[in-house]
């Protein structure tokens, strides 16, 4: 996995502009059944990839936390909210929380997540190819691809059914 993941940049941005052009026509002009493909595909990958075996998204990049997530982690770890945020998030140039550090306080040695039970809503999605409207976020897909070995292989494989 580790080779994988080292490789994964760099295929995905041989793929980007391929990639873009598909989206670009993808958004223009979306088959009816394509949220029925990606969760097809979506569910085909994960039958072979076990995110413990990768974690990659939790060691490179980090979630946005919604107001939500903030309360029910709060709760979780037994702090107050403001608490949480000023021990682990920063507000970003968006104004969106987000971690103060990558990779997440909250991954284990194990690859395991220390709050999986409450984690927030992005990471529950991640890496958001089983979402309906799935053409709606080709610009995070395009982001996706380049840190989640399961998301580029779900994209080579809709290219391919959708040609």
């Amino acid at each position: 996995m580790e080779e994988v993941i080292k490789n994964l940049p760099k295929q995905a941005k041989d793929k980007h502009n391929e990639n873009k052009k598909f989206f670009a026509k993808l958004k223009k002009k979306p088959p009816k059944h394509l949220d029925l493909l990606m969760q097809e595909l979506h569910e085909e990958e994960f039958e072979r990839t076990d995110c413990l075996d990768c974690a990659n998204c939790c060691k490179t990049t980090g979630p946005l936390f919604l107001n939500k997530d903030i309360e029910r982690i709060s709760k979780f770890l037994k702090m107050k909210p403001q608490q949480f945020i000023d021990q682990y998030l920063r507000v970003d140039e968006e104004n969106d929380y987000v971690l103060q550090q990558v990779p997440c306080t909250f991954l284990g040695h194990d690859n395991k997540c220390l709050i999986y039970e409450v984690r927030p809503k992005a990471c529950a999605e991640f890496p958001h190819t089983d979402r309906r409207k799935f053409q709606q976020i080709s610009n995070l897909t395009l982001k996706n691809v380049a840190i989640c070995p399961a998301a580029f292989n779900i994209v080579e494989a809709m290219k391919k059914r959708l040609q």
